[in-house]
């Protein structure tokens, strides 16, 4: 029997793995299995090119709990080590000092030091007492050994009896980590680290993986099916994805994967970390910032590059060129099925626009590259529903019509189909086009596409901008008297506390609502901006509302109101249509809402006011 020390130059090596590797112990099962796989694909290799010789046979991994000896075994059926390679590769560890070692990487997350210096094996001391070693090299003759060391320098190494090749790692559990002897707690793990592990393995007779996943795999041996299915493996509970995009790259670095367009109907159902990051199909983490573009942080889906080691750290993906390159190819990728998808099946886009203008949109205000690709397939959904339009589509649709004083094209949009539909309806009257932008990320896409889109102004279809742009269409001059005009603009000129209201009376089609109320564009952004994200934007949150009453002088109701000799009357009859114009916009609450319910009924109380107020 041999007896030695590891030779390392510290007697503290233990003490540290285990106290900057304590908070994620967990991973000990990973990096173990790891080996594991690592020995048998190396035995493949061997005998592949004639090394190893005999048949390789049953090559599963196995994996054993037992609580009443209170240990775990990792046992495979791989390449084996001989007494000189067990000396080598577990005896010797090289460090140039444990003060050195401390310095450089205090406080760094402990994922980053399993690995850096050949630590994985040693990760099993985090959680066991005493480790034993069984093995047998598959070299012909070998001499089985067995190492065995309690966690301190010392070790033990002896020639031993076993039938066939390969290793068992026998974790004989401390104290403190009892509950690594819980079966689920095992099984979780391994779901976790290993479900997608190249070689088949097994815990308590049950195999836990899937060792050719579909990214593994070409295109060509996939069906629509099988595609379907590994989301399904991925994400049981999930919705059927949209589409998928199966990354298959090996120069100028390697990379596959598959990434999934999730159904997303609700802007609130956003969810981030759900690409889960491989390498050499042992999992990393689901954290991919930096690997992945930002905007696409929403699909799920799997990638797997062995040019990310397996400890990755944050600083490294910061400063790796690889790592960059991976995300611009991943932006190109997505952007060129895009692209293809639109292209080939328009309408089946369309159908998808809901979920997918998401990722197209966030794209378009945070990476330029995408920009300038989107623009082909980033569209706009009309308000009346069928039709869809890209930039370009929509400034040819609206040639000669909706350009503001700046000679750009005015986008009008509507966020509110429902509270907006009046002047949605008064829009489209006069040929106008309005379009849909309602959901969470919409503000900021519209702010962020006119600075990058200097010939384009978006307009909401409330806004004071809005109603000028119509009035070029439908003013035909009032038939009021200048003393009716004046009447009914002293009528309408009462304040509202919370409001700054202005009026002006102009001679608007007949058909037209008896008056219009409209807030200054630039005004209502901020406040709703402020409302969002406060910062600056709370000077703007404290300010009263702006809004413009438009009466609309050749509205019928006024010749019935200015003929009534009721000063009273009159003033409740407008104050309700002003109260009806400030509902539209939302802005008609509390105390004020109240009133207005009140005055209604109270105005449709008697039969000459009833006709009055059905007629409005």
């Amino acid at each position: 029997m041999q007896k030695g020390s590891i030779r390392v130059q510290t007697e503290n090596i233990f003490p540290i793995i285990k106290k900057f590797l304590y908070s994620d112990h967990d991973i000990f099962i990973r990096e173990l299995v790891s080996n594991a796989v690592d020995a048998t694909q190396k035995l493949k290799t061997l005998s592949s090119l004639g090394e190893a010789k005999g048949d390789l046979g049953d090559l599963t991994i196995d994996i054993q709990l037992d609580k009443e000896a209170k240990t775990i075994t990792i046992s495979d059926r791989g390449v084996g080590m001989t007494a000189e390679e067990v000396d080598k590769y577990l005896n010797q560890v090289a460090f140039s000092g444990a003060e050195e070692f401390l310095s450089k990487y205090k406080g760094q997350n402990e994922a980053n030091i399993i690995g850096h210096f050949g630590l994985g094996f040693y990760s099993s001391f985090m959680v066991s007492e005493r480790v034993d070693v069984i093995t047998k090299s598959y070299r012909e003759g070998a001499q089985a050994v067995k190492w065995e060391c309690d966690g301190s320098p010392e070790f033990t190494l002896e020639d031993i009896e076993k039938e066939g090749r390969g290793t068992d790692i026998v974790l004989h559990i401390s104290e403190e980590s009892q509950e690594f002897l819980d079966a689920e707690r095992i099984r979780s793990i391994l779901n976790k680290f290993c479900r997608f592990l190249p070689v088949p393995i097994k815990f308590e007779g049950q195999q836990i993986n899937n060792p050719t996943p579909a990214w593994t795999k070409r295109p060509s041996e996939l069906t629509p099916q099988d595609y379907q299915d590994f989301y399904k493996e991925l994400y049981p509970y999930g919705e059927a994805p949209l589409f998928w995009i199966h990354l298959n790259v090996d120069y100028p670095f390697n990379l596959t994967g598959i990434l999934y367009f999730p159904r997303i109907k609700q802007s609130y159902e956003i969810q981030k970390d759900k690409i889960q990051l491989y390498s050499n199909q042992v999992f990393v983490t689901d954290e991919v910032k930096d690997i992945v573009p930002e905007f696409l942080m929403l699909l799920q889906g799997v990638i797997d590059s062995p040019d990310i080691p397996l400890n990755v750290s944050r600083s490294y993906l910061q400063g790796d060129p690889n790592v960059k390159k991976i995300n611009n190819h991943i932006t190109k990728k997505v952007a060129d099925k895009l692209e293809e998808i639109f292209n080939k099946e328009r309408a089946a886009f369309e159908e998808k626009w809901e979920s997918l203008g998401l990722f197209v949109k966030y794209g378009m205000m945070t990476d330029d590259k995408f920009l300038e690709k989107a623009i082909k397939f980033h569209i706009m959904e009309d308000v009346a529903g069928g039709k869809f339009y890209t930039l370009d589509e929509y400034r040819a649709a609206a040639e000669g019509l909706q350009k503001n004083k700046e000679d750009k094209l005015v986008i009008l949009y509507t966020s509110n189909p429902v509270q907006q539909d009046s002047y949605i309806r008064q829009a489209q009257a006069k040929g106008f086009i309005v379009v849909k932008l309602e959901t969470l990320v919409d503000a900021a896409f519209i702010n962020q596409m006119e600075s990058k889109w200097p010939d384009v102004h978006f307009t909401r279809v409330d806004s004071d901008i809005a109603d000028n742009l119509i009035d070029k269409a439908e003013t035909t001059g009032s038939v009021l008297s200048a003393e009716e005009e004046s009447t009914l603009k002293e009528l309408f000129g009462r304040q509202v506390p919370e409001l700054h209201l202005t009026v002006e009376v102009k001679g608007l089609s007949p058909e037209a609502p008896p008056v219009i109320a409209t807030r200054p564009e630039f005004m209502r952004r901020m406040k709703d901006m402020a409302a969002v994200s406060g910062g600056m934007g709370g000077f703007y949150a404290s300010m009263p509302d702006e809004v413009n009453l438009t009466v609309n002088g050749n509205h019928s109701i006024y010749q019935a109101i200015l003929k009534d000799g009721d000063r009273h009357r009159q003033e409740k009859l407008v104050h309700n249509l002003s109260d009806l114009a400030l509902l539209s916009q939302g802005l008609l609450k509390g105390n004020n809402l109240t009133e207005f319910i009140q005055r209604s009924v109270e105005l449709m109380s008697g039969e000459t006011k009833g006709k009055i107020i059905l007629e409005a």
